[in-house]
């Protein structure tokens, strides 16, 4: 049996974590505050660590700090739920050897189940049903093409569209890049694309306004948008939402190549 170790100061959240985690099967133990969760993770040795951020007693950035420097304890993979989506923290704690970054607002306890899971796998340490699983889903992803889908990226950032471009020019897409909100809506009219990647963040009109006319009009209100950002505030993300965004990405948690499969996931899902 797995053993996993949950530090997390919220009683809800902890509670549901714990609970789903022993349902599936793990060893699980409940930490409330960060000192009782360093101990324990040197008394129990888990599998693998659930760790908040903002903690009582000690933080989590002194946990993973101090867990580094203990030889015995630096390989246990850590997955972080935190309240924060900013890039600079998040970087922070993937410099401290942090696997993988889930934002509370975002929080799907099926999704970190499967991170876990995933986690688990790669440290040699998972059931082979499991990888079973793991390995149907990416044979899923393996079988849905881009392959003449038209992809519309609104990005003002030459340097991350330049690795999303050359990442998808490999799938023979039809790729259309604006850095501007009038640019973007001008080619959206025009080409009708099987879906759209957008930013926030962007020069004169910002992308929720961008968001809005595009659900406002009926000729491409069908068509479905990804927002990937830095911004990762539960506002942003529920804003988003509300908008009509099928999915909100964090652009620091993910590489391009998982941004490719995010694209591949929502339009498999459009075509069920």
């Amino acid at each position: 049996m797995k053993k996993i170790l949950i530090i997390e100061d919220d009683l809800f959240l902890g509670d549901v974590l714990n609970q789903k985690l022993t349902n599936e099967g793990f060893d699980t133990i409940l930490a409330r505050d960060g000192l009782e969760g360093f101990e324990k993770i040197k008394s129990f040795k888990p599998d693998l660590i659930l760790l908040d951020i903002i903690l009582p007693k000690m933080n989590g950035y002194e946990i993973l700090e101090a867990k580094q420097k203990d030889p015995s304890l630096a390989d246990i993979p850590v997955i972080v739920v935190s309240n924060s989506g900013q890039p600079v923290e998040i970087n922070r704690v993937l410099a401290l050897g942090v696997k993988d970054y889930f934002i509370k607002a975002q929080f799907d306890p099926e999704e970190v189940l499967f991170k876990v899971r995933e986690q688990l796998q790669k440290n040699g340490k998972l059931f082979s049903s499991v990888n079973a699983l793991e390995g149907a889903m990416n044979q899923k992803l393996d079988i849905v093409s881009l392959e003449g889908k038209k992809i519309v990226w609104v990005e003002d950032d030459q340097f991350l569209n330049d690795i999303i471009g050359r990442k998808l020019s490999t799938t023979k897409c039809i790729f259309f890049h604006a850095s501007e909100g009038e640019e973007a809506l001008k080619i959206i009219n025009k080409e009708m694309p099987d879906i759209i990647m957008l930013d926030i963040i962007l020069s004169g009109m910002d992308g929720f306004e961008i968001l809005r006319r595009i659900k406002d009009d009926s000729k491409t209100a069908h068509i479905p948008v990804i927002i990937l950002s830095n911004l990762g505030q539960a506002s942003d993300i529920e804003r988003g939402k509300n908008l009509g965004a099928v999915r909100f990405l964090v652009k620091a948690t993910l590489t391009p190549a998982e941004i490719i499969d995010q694209i591949k996931e929502v339009l498999a899902q459009d075509k069920i």
